[in-house]
């Protein structure tokens, strides 16, 4: 049996690496297109999603993106946004002294109620905002059955009618 030195420290520098690996992936992602100081980064827009009794309305900030950069997606009851938001390429890096903005691609799924109708989503894009409209399918409403009242002598007299006939 070899005999092992102990250390007392191994075991929190291992932890102490895991948790700086797993804080690394999420807040810096290591998905995302773009990056910072050699990290990547992923952004995702910002998106509100409101519902009414007659339908349901997205809305996503994309500012300073067109919209052919943005591709809509519906299936399966998911609705899809998904694009990239490039880098102005116009800045020369030497005058360049802070980046805030995020860039890169995103993916943003949400999960719609199944009375969606598909077939008449609009999408519209204006000032930055897209604001996508999914109208709800129209609920079949119960059909009311009107009940005819009629008086039991009126029913006799109709069948002594049809006996006589006989």
């Amino acid at each position: 049996m070899a005999i092992v030195r102990w250390d007392p420290f191994r075991n929190l520098l291992a932890l102490q690496d895991e948790m700086n690996r797993l804080f690394e992936g999420t807040l810096f992602g290591e998905t995302g297109r773009a990056s910072r100081g050699g990290r990547s980064i992923v952004w995702a827009p910002p998106i509100d999603v409101v519902e009414s009794k007659d339908k349901v309305i997205v809305n996503a900030e994309l500012p300073g993106m067109k919209p052919d950069e943005v591709e809509l997606s519906v299936d399966e009851g998911v609705l899809t946004v998904k694009g990239e938001r490039k880098f102005s390429e116009e800045v020369k890096e030497e005058n360049l002294h802070r980046i805030e903005r995020a860039y890169g691609y995103f993916e943003r799924r949400i999960a719609l109620p199944k009375t969606i109708d598909a077939e008449r989503i609009t999408a519209t894009y204006t000032d930055g905002v897209l604001r996508i409209e999914l109208p709800k399918v129209e609920e079949s409403k119960p059909k009311q059955i009107p009940i005819k009242v009629e008086s039991s002598k009126v029913i006799e007299a109709e069948e002594k009618a049809e006996e006589k006939k006989e």
